[in-house]
Order: C-alpha cells, then sequence, then structure tokens
C-alpha cells in the first residue's frame, strides 16, 4: 500500500473513531434525560448534534477525496466505502438521540408517569450494541460484528413489548395519553438507534470479509447468502 494512502486510511480512521466517542456520549446523556428527568442534560445533547452534523461533511469530503486520489482497490476500496457507510450511520444515531432529548424534555412536563422500568434494559443492551460494534470495527473483528448484529431481535422484542405496556396504560389512564405517547417514540428512537448498529455491524463484515451480508434477516430468521 502507498504510504500516503496508508495515512489517509488511518487519519479517516481515526476520525470515524472520534465521531464514534461523541456519538455515544450523546445517546448516554440522552437516555439520563429521560430517566433522570433533566432538561439541562437533553439541552446539551442536542446543542452538540450541529458538531457532529459537521464532522460527517468533513469525514465524508475526506472519503470522496481519498476514492478520487488515490484509487483504492480491493480491501482499501472497501475500507474507505465502510468509513462512507459508518459516518452516515453515526450521524443518523446522533439525529436519533436528539430526538430522544426532546421526548425526555417532554416526559419531564408530567411528574405522575411512570416510565417503563423495562426501557431502562432496552437503553443499556442499544448502549451495548453500540459500543460492541464500535469496538468490531476498530479491531476489524467480522465475529464480534455478527453477534452484535444477533443482538438486534431482542431489542425488537423489548419494543414491543414497551409499547404494549404504553398502550395498556393509555387504556387505562387517559390523563396519561400524551406522555405515553412521547415515551413511545422514546421507545421507538431506541429501537432505530440499534438498527443503525446492525447497519455498521454489517459493514465491518463487508470491510473485512468482502462479503455484503445486508438483508440476511427476513421475518426473524437468517436467510442463506447466495452463492459466489
Amino acid at each position: 500500500m502507498p504510504l500516503h494512502l496508508q495515512r489517509d486510511l488511518d487519519h479517516l480512521h481515526h476520525e470515524v473513531l472520534s465521531l464514534s466517542g461523541v456519538v455515544e456520549e450523546m445517546l448516554e446523556k440522552a437516555a439520563r434525560a429521560l430517566f433522570e428527568r433533566n432538561a439541562h442534560i437533553a439541552n446539551e445533547v442536542i446543542d452538540i448534534d450541529i458538531i457532529v452534523d459537521e464532522r460527517e461533511v468533513q469525514i465524508e469530503e475526506e472519503c470522496l477525496k481519498a476514492l478520487a486520489l488515490h484509487q483504492p482497490v480491493a480491501v482499501d476500496l472497501r475500507r474507505i466505502a465502510t468509513v462512507l457507510k459508518v459516518n452516515n450511520d453515526l450521524e443518523r444515531m446522533a439525529d436519533l438521540t436528539v430526538n430522544l432529548a426532546e421526548r425526555a424534555k417532554n416526559v419531564i412536563e408530567f411528574p405522575t408517569f411512570v416510565i417503563p422500568t423495562r426501557l431502562a434494559r432496552m437503553v443499556e443492551m442499544t448502549q451495548g450494541m453500540v459500543s460492541d460494534v464500535l469496538d468490531s470495527f476498530v479491531n476489524m473483528d467480522s465475529a464480534a460484528a455478527t453477534r452484535v448484529g444477533a443482538m438486534d431481535a431482542e431489542v425488537d422484542r423489548m419494543n414491543c413489548e414497551i409499547i404494549a405496556d404504553l398502550q395498556k396504560v393509555m387504556r387505562e389512564r387517559p390523563d396519561q395519553v400524551v406522555p405515553a405517547l412521547h415515551c413511545f417514540s422514546a421507545s421507538r428512537h431506541i429501537e432505530r438507534i440499534s438498527d443503525h448498529a446492525v447497519n455498521i455491524a454489517d459493514d465491518v463484515i463487508y470491510m473485512v470479509e468482502g462479503v455484503i451480508v445486508r438483508h440476511r434477516y427476513s421475518n426473524g430468521s437468517k436467510s442463506e447468502l447466495p452463492n459466489t
């Protein structure tokens, strides 16, 4: 590999890892804002998002520059393509943490509303998925990425259970419909963050093995990969 290409790849890798740290911090703060009913922390998350947007654009521009300048092939091309995709997923995760922070601010207005206890477990699992998939990216570990993808079904199941709990609350307590709807949205935002973690896991597998594994799961079961 040419020295200049290696330098640019290392730089892109570092930039994405730096961005991922910001996004992980946003998710942690948004969850705290919800469970601690802290509007100040929620506002911190919202304010950070503009930094993520700027860095996402910068990383994309650097990826495109590297593609044009070096015209990489094989694994080097896959690395840059993966950085582009991971970069986009991180930006979408940041947007979802902002949505979660906004839902937290809305829930704060209803002090008698009880947030479902299992939502905290769902957040914990999602945070673990995000952390683990970013580690798999750093270590170029496709096996670890595969394990992250397998966790998504559990998060989806918990999301459905939380929605069922909230629907029961809305039927039995009409005065709690508004905060329950905000909590409903919060659960959905968390579930979508886990989906983006799965996207990154698929991209790590592609980067390491050169195999596209998107859409491998259908109706909860693993579909066969086509023969090549």
